[in-house]
């Protein structure tokens, strides 16, 4: 079964970060830890920001915008074994939408400064949430796979496997 509804999503901003190629980026929020970037909103939504100040942390969504075509199977960057693609946070999904955690560290009328940035420079804000810890499930967490290399993370930077091919 296929689904046939089609949502069309404009970006309230762009994403400014010193990443401005995939290779050698951290792939996750953790490996970034200090590096500072900025979350510049678009005017009509800058009013939005009001009270964000009063968090310490925001979940950003945003467009994989230079990712194209998805695979179901992947291998991730923090294994070497394949992975299908919803157990992972790799780039090439059905729908490119990716997520980071971020700690606010102040904003400046649209803007809002940020660090612990893993994104690529320019790319398509979808939406800001604040972090709220207690709002997330306090089950007990399992992370899969990923288990062994949760410690790796800080110091994986991203390669060529999810970068499309010239043909």
């Amino acid at each position: 079964m296929s689904g046939d509804m089609v949502f069309a999503m404009r970006p309230i901003g762009v994403i400014r970060t010193p990443f401005a190629d995939l290779e050698g980026m951290p792939v996750q929020p953790a490996g970034a830890r200090g590096v500072a970037g900025t979350v510049e909103l678009y005017d009509e939504y800058a009013a939005g920001l009001l009270d964000i100040d009063g968090f310490s942390h925001a979940i950003l969504l945003y467009a994989f915008h230079r990712s194209t075509g998805y695979e179901a199977i992947v291998t991730p960057f923090l294994d070497s074994d394949p992975h299908g693609v919803f157990a992972t946070r790799a780039p090439r999904r059905p729908n490119p939408i990716g997520l980071s955690v971020v700690r606010i560290t102040g904003v400046e009328g649209p803007v809002l400064r940020v660090e612990n940035i893993d994104v690529l420079d320019g790319t398509p804000l979808l939406d800001i949430k604040p972090y709220v810890p207690s709002f997330v499930a306090d089950d007990p967490i399992r992370i899969g796979w990923l288990q062994p290399a949760r410690e790796a993370v800080a110091g994986k930077r991203s390669d060529d496997r999810f970068i499309e091919r010239q043909r």
